[in-house]
């Protein structure tokens, strides 16, 4: 680290979860800001997880339309889900991290890849969460798997042409950022 990004870092003196549920906890931890004052911080604590921008052979885009409670409405998006203790022999692996992008394309779409390749990875909120986004590009994906959806997920999977899914970025009818973020990955990749 640096000295001036040595001078910009809290010191955690303390940390405790205050909330469990299914998904997240909610962590409080006791910082020492740079000037010396303490303070407590909250933020979502999750486990790392991985996004998936499936194309079939023909070249467009396994996608979902998923219900989100949070926003109240139907949004698309692509196959997502939380790494589990199964596929994470070390979380920055990339092949416990394939091993996890398979696995949730076959559970949320019942379609398997021939190849899976690393776009990104990201934290998309880190102000307000530790959550980590490793993003895949599957290629030659198959309707082969049977999908084995998790009790709180209503999920309708449909093909799409690679073309309106990136036309629906750019006029907002895209609006996950996960999914949204694998675009323009993509996008700046292949030019």
């Amino acid at each position: 680290m640096d000295e001036s990004a040595a001078d910009l870092s809290w010191e955690t003196l303390d940390t405790e979860i205050d909330y469990r549920c299914p998904g997240f906890d909610v962590r409080r931890d006791e910082v020492r800001f740079p000037d010396g004052e303490t303070d407590g911080f909250h933020y979502v604590d999750e486990p790392p997880a991985v996004v998936v921008l499936p194309f079939t052979p023909d070249g467009d885009v396994v996608v979902i339309d998923e219900w989100r409670q949070a926003v109240g409405r139907v949004n698309r998006g692509l196959p997502a889900g939380t790494v589990e203790p199964e596929d994470d022999g070390d979380p920055g692996d990339s092949t416990d991290l394939e091993r996890a992008a398979a696995r949730e394309l076959a559970e949320e779409t019942g379609y398997e890849a021939a190849a899976f390749e690393r776009l990104t990875t990201v934290e998309p909120t880190n102000g307000m969460a530790n959550a980590v986004h490793h993003h895949f590009l599957a290629t030659g994906c198959e309707p082969t798997a049977d999908r084995d959806l998790d009790h709180n997920e209503s999920i309708a999977v449909e093909t799409v042409p690679y073309d309106d899914l990136l036309e629906a970025v750019v006029d907002d009818g895209l609006r996950d950022g996960r999914a949204v973020t694998a675009v323009l990955w993509y996008e700046l990749l292949r030019r």
